[in-house]
């Protein structure tokens, strides 16, 4: 089995900037992250929880961005 993502960003140089707002989630959620890459100790609610406060602040951030607003 493969081990990559079918998930493939639309903007390739975006992989940072979603990696430390991974870090930033899960640090406001009091959630900690393996620096190694290794995610299997998650539970499937503390993963869904990380997912799910990205998705939002992501779409927070497109509304904002087609407001106008910064």
């Amino acid at each position: 089995m493969s081990n990559r993502s079918s998930n493939q960003l639309v903007v390739p140089q975006a992989s940072a900037a979603l990696d430390q707002l991974k870090y930033e989630v899960a640090q406001e959620l009091g959630i900690a992250l393996s620096q190694d890459g290794y995610y299997g100790n998650l539970t499937t609610r503390e993963a869904g929880s990380i997912g799910g406060s990205i998705t939002r602040r992501l779409v927070q951030i497109a509304e904002q961005s087609l407001a106008g607003h910064k």
